[in-house]
This record gives structure tokens, C-alpha cells and sequence, in this order.
């Protein structure tokens, strides 16, 4: 599925605040005729989109017109949520455990565009992307992400394994209308609360002249996230892609 973020309060179910989690299993418990619960692949943050999102959710009945499902359900959804697809899988598979990696883009421009809608954030002049490459590239060395991690969640390790780490130029096609100029994509096995929004914040910093790689490094071996920079805006955030062994 994919979502605009804007008008949610996250993916996760939450009490007295409108959730996209919360909104399809209206939806399923709705066409179905009884609660029915959706698990995510993740959770995104409010404000965040997801130009791929995966869930799973345990049915009562055989599904015999997949295609048909998928229109009941986005007939429901309204125009923020669109089911893509759906599949049969294994009793086993597991929208979250059984993911190999996620991989978020984080957009920006560097001339005022009234066509991005707030999904793209634009950067200051002069924002020097090569050495936020440079600091980039320490995320792929390092482990231990406290330092990103938003205060007081429930999670028992700040350990993540980043495979990717780039700002690179928008491509012809990108996921939203007003051609951002820039993306900012990083892939990871997992990701802690506000990560990836405090690591571009702090990427941000290196290129304004304001933190040398080196700072950066410090940054991240601290484990302190009141050493990190401020966290970016949400809106410029997707959850790009979900990958999955062959298997599932």
C-alpha cells in the first residue's frame, strides 16, 4: 500500500488520534464484518509518507478475487491510503520480522516551489551536498545509532545496519509531483523513532559549514541525542522500500 502522511498521527494505533494502521483495519473490519487487526512492516512517524508500505492480516475466509479486495478496500479507504496489491502468504510470514531492509528517501529542492505540496523541504543556499556525502558515509561504518534515536521508547537496542547512505540527484519519475532537486536514501535492517529525520538534521549541519565530519563521527559516538542536530520536518519523508527473502 502507500499513504500521504500529513493528516495521520503515524502508522501506529493510537488513542485519541487518527492513525493509518487504525484507519485499514477499519476498513478490513468493515468489509468483513468483525475487528480485524493489520501488521505493519514498520512505523512511520507522524507526517510521514510511504510510497510502499507492507502489512499483513489474518483473514476468516479464503480470499477468491484478490483484485476485488483490493477495490473494496480502497473504495473504503478514502484518498490519503491506496491498497496496491494483495497476495496470499504463508501462516508464518511476518510484515515486520521477516523484512531484510527498508529503505526511506528524504526529498529536497533549492529553489521556492509552490508544487511540492510541503513534501519536499527546502534546503538553504549554498548547502554543501558533497560533505554531507562524506558524513554520510561514517552511517555505514557505524552500529550504535542512540545518538538518532528519539528519548524513551520501548525498543531494547539501538544496534541498526546501514547499507546505504547517499544525498544524491532526484531522478526523472521521483515519488512526488514538483521535482524535488535532491534525495537523500538510506537503507537500513531496521530503524529507531525520529532516526532517519535526526540523522538528515545532523547531515544538515555538516552542510552548512556548522559540523566537520569528524564532529560527525563525535556526534555518533556520544550516543547522546541531545549532541545530534534537530529533527527534520516529516513531511519530506517516504518509506520507499520494503524487501523480503525469496521465500516468504
Amino acid at each position: 500500500m502507500a499513504y500521504l502522511g500529513m493528516r495521520f498521527h503515524g502508522w501506529q494505533v493510537q488513542p485519541n488520534a487518527s492513525s493509518v494502521q487504525e484507519t485499514v483495519e477499519k476498513a478490513f473490519s468493515t468489509l468483513f464484518r468483525m475487528p480485524l487487526q493489520v501488521t505493519g512492516a514498520g512505523r512511520t512517524d507522524a507526517g510521514v509518507n510511504a510510497s510502499m508500505m507492507v502489512a499483513h492480516v489474518d483473514l476468516p475466509v479464503c480470499i477468491d478475487d484478490d483484485a476485488r479486495l483490493v477495490r473494496s478496500l480502497n473504495s473504503i479507504l478514502g484518498r490519503d491510503i491506496v491498497v496496491r496489491s494483495v497476495h496470499p502468504v504463508g501462516p508464518d510470514a511476518h510484515a515486520r520480522f521477516d523484512a531484510t531492509s527498508r529503505t526511506y528517501h528524504y526529498y529536497a529542492h533549492t529553489h521556492k516551489n509552490p508544487f511540492t505540496g510541503g513534501l519536499s523541504w527546502l534546503a538553504p543556499a549554498g548547502l554543501d551536498f558533497d560533505a554531507m556525502n562524506a558524513a554520510a558515509k561514517v552511517l555505514t561504518e557505524t552500529s550504535d545509532f542512540t545518538s538518532f534515536s528519539k528519548l524513551h521508547t520501548d525498543v531494547k537496542t539501538n544496534i541498526c545496519r546501514v547499507t546505504r547512505a547517499l544525498w544524491r540527484r532526484a531522478e526523472v519519475g521521483e515519488d512526488l509531483p514538483g521535482a524535488p532537486e535532491w534525495v537523500f536514501e538510506i537503507t537500513a535492517d531496521r530503524f529507531l523513532r525520529n532516526m532517519v529525520r535526526a540523522v538528515v538534521g545532523t547531515l544538515v549541519e555538516v552542510g552548512r559549514g556548522r559540523l566537520s565530519v569528524e564532529g560527525f563521527r563525535d556526534v555518533i559516538a556520544r550516543r547522546d541525542r541531545c549532541a545530534a542536530g534537530t529533527s527534520m520536518p516529516g513531511e519530506p519523508l517516504f518509506l520507499h522500500r520494503i524487501t523480503y527473502p525469496y521465500e516468504i
